[in-house]
């Protein structure tokens, strides 16, 4: 009875033990999703919000070569925060530059061109012959290149090797001063003898007044060569510090200005947009014009004959024929002057587009 009741009360604490276990890992779950989703929210609200780089100052005691790589951070994000906004924009600006091709070549295809082409089976000519003018879009300056700030490296393998250098020539000049001292010549054509190495190698213990001997004399050409080494090595680095300050402090300066020169421009091309908008619903109202124009002058081509035949058009075809000149007129003012000049609407555009509505108000409070 008593094994019984202990198997049944270690059953009813595992199980409390697993129910536990997962309660835990339910509240577990729960807070990391919660976590999660603050987190997302979070990203979703610096992604929305255009929040300004902020930089961190540095310690007063901070090396040269981290002052100089900190402001090429610097530089950096001034950089690809302009670069990102300049990008945003031309997407912007290109999406409704496209948007207004598409217009105007529907408005070729919906009747200006046949009206064009009938006028002129009717003798008449529009004032803006499309053949004499060009049609233009776009109007900018010299796009400036995208900004690429370089990195700056420590100096640290130049130096090694040029320390290595400096290091073989040290050896060199003093192998050289010693045989010098001794009266020694070398046969550069093979090896020296172990007499002759030896004696060069204790005559250097002589630098520091000690009698001749080889383990000091070794020493001694040891510690000069490789204080040369560390002297080229110190000097490389001094040198290749002050150059990447100056460099850093060059290329920060540069992103300031490549910043101020792409400020953030997307105001500026939601009101381009807003203007290419106006004009591309202006070119729809003008192809369903000049599609109802394209009818009567075909009709008035059938019926009453070409100029070529000498006829003379009734009053109320001649109303249609300068009826429709004007409208071709308006219209074209509108598609030959440029949309958009350097990133910015275009002043001309602006009166055209005022003319091609004053004319469009004109004709539809005559029917309405």
């Amino acid at each position: 009875m008593d094994e019984q009741k202990n198997l049944e009360e270690t059953m009813v604490r595992n199980d409390e033990y697993e129910a536990f276990e997962a309660s835990d890992e339910m509240i577990e779950e729960s807070a990391n999703k919660s976590v999660e989703s603050k987190q997302e929210d979070r990203e979703e609200q610096n992604e929305s919000a255009e929040v300004p780089v902020e930089y961190t100052p540095l310690p007063e005691k901070t090396k040269k070569h981290l002052k100089a790589k900190n402001l090429i951070q610097k530089a950096k994000k001034m950089a690809d925060e302009a670069n990102r906004r300049r990008a945003e924009c031309r997407l912007l600006l290109d999406a409704g530059l496209r948007s207004y091709q598409e217009a105007r070549a529907a408005l070729h295809l919906g009747g200006l061109d046949a009206c064009i082409t009938l006028l002129k089976q009717l003798g008449a000519r529009s004032n803006n012959d499309e053949e004499a003018k060009a049609e233009a879009v776009l109007e900018t300056r010299e796009a400036l290149k995208p900004m690429v700030v370089k990195d700056i490296s420590s100096g640290r393998v130049t130096g090694f090797l040029l320390a290595l250098l400096g290091g073989v020539a040290a050896a060199a000049g003093m192998l050289y001063l010693a045989t010098s001292k001794l009266e020694m010549r070398l046969d550069t054509t093979k090896v020296p003898s172990e007499n002759e190495i030896d004696s060069i190698l204790a005559w250097f213990s002589t630098i520091i007044g000690v009698r001749e001997d080889v383990a000091i004399g070794t020493g001694v050409l040891g510690v000069i060569v490789l204080s040369v080494m560390i002297l080229i090595y110190m000097v490389r680095i001094r040198l290749k510090t002050k150059s990447n300050i100056h460099f850093a402090v060059k290329q920060f300066v540069e992103a300031e200005l490549y910043a101020e020169q792409n400020p953030n421009c997307r105001e500026e091309m939601e009101k381009v947009d807003a203007h290419i908008q106006d004009v591309i619903g202006t070119l729809k109202a003008y192809g369903i014009l000049l599609n109802e124009q394209e009818g009567k002058l075909q009709r008035i081509v059938y019926f009453e004959g070409e100029k070529e035949t000498g006829v003379v058009y009734l009053d109320n075809s001649l109303a249609e024929i300068e009826h429709t000149k004007g409208l071709i007129d308006a219209v074209q003012d509108l598609i030959t002057i440029p949309v958009v000049e350097e990133e910015k609407i275009s002043d001309e555009s602006v009166c055209a587009l005022q003319k091609a509505k004053e004319k469009l108000y004109t004709v539809i409070e005559r029917f309405y």
